[in-house]
């Protein structure tokens, strides 16, 4: 099962990754002034990973293969990591669409 984690950047914003069950983070959010507005960005993304629609498939100068997610109102909710081919890119879209609805969330803000 995926989990969430919520962490602090260093310049105080919160943000959040997904890791895949084998802990290789498929996910990352922006940065969020309050812990409130990271913990929605989560909600969004369990909701909209489920809409294979939802997946901005891109690629970027490099040739190196990313996707973001995106809320219904367009906005970028969370960004891949770079892959070497659209296969395993295509593969990272499923594991976030597998393991973010369940997903369990660990604030290590604290």
């Amino acid at each position: 099962m995926g989990k969430f984690l919520v962490t602090t950047r260093k310049n105080g914003e919160f943000q959040f990754s997904l890791k895949a069950s084998n802990g290789q983070e498929i996910l990352g959010s922006e940065g969020y002034t309050t812990k409130a507005a990271c913990l929605n960005g989560i909600e969004s993304v369990k909701k909209n990973s489920q809409d294979e629609a939802r997946f901005e498939k891109l690629t970027s100068k490099n040739e190196k293969y990313y996707f973001n997610l995106k809320a219904s109102n367009g906005q970028i909710i969370g960004t891949s990591e770079m892959y070497e081919s659209e296969a395993a890119r295509n593969n990272g879209i499923a594991s976030v669409m597998k393991n973010a609805a369940d997903a369990s969330v660990e604030d290590q803000t604290a």
